[in-house]
């Protein structure tokens, strides 16, 4: 199994972060907070092509895997990164489903199989 599921996309780096902020509110997710990497590796002098991670989280999606194994909390907040590689633009996340690889004694159920799927949802439809 992938540890992660990444797309590209025809759609511009910009284009792609605002389609990733709107399926994650129509996936029933909020957008904590977006990270400008290229910005913040910019200030100390090193140069990327852009990245930001955009940090998106369903309380209680959080609050059962937090319930089931607090060191979880290392994996949380779900992130979506978007990124421009040798001219493409690419929408990636981290897949739920290899959670319990990390936690196996944490009981889970079928909720990292739930998230993975709206995680590749909100990453299909942004694309």
């Amino acid at each position: 199994m992938d540890f992660d599921y990444t797309v590209t996309t025809e759609k511009s780096f910009d284009e792609a972060v605002k389609a990733v902020e709107k399926e994650t509110k129509g996936a029933g997710f909020k957008v904590l907070y977006i990270h400008d990497v290229t910005a913040t590796l910019k200030e100390k002098g090193f140069a990327i092509e852009p990245f930001k991670i955009i940090e998106i989280c369903n309380a209680k999606s959080a609050y059962a895997v937090l319930q089931a194994d607090v060191k979880i909390g290392l994996c949380l907040p779900c992130k979506i990164n978007v990124y421009r590689k040798d001219g493409k633009t690419y929408v990636s996340g981290m897949r739920p489903v290899i959670l319990p690889q990390f936690f196996p004694q944490a009981n889970l159920g079928n909720l990292p199989v739930e998230v993975d799927e709206i995680i590749r949802g909100i990453i299909d439809n942004s694309k």
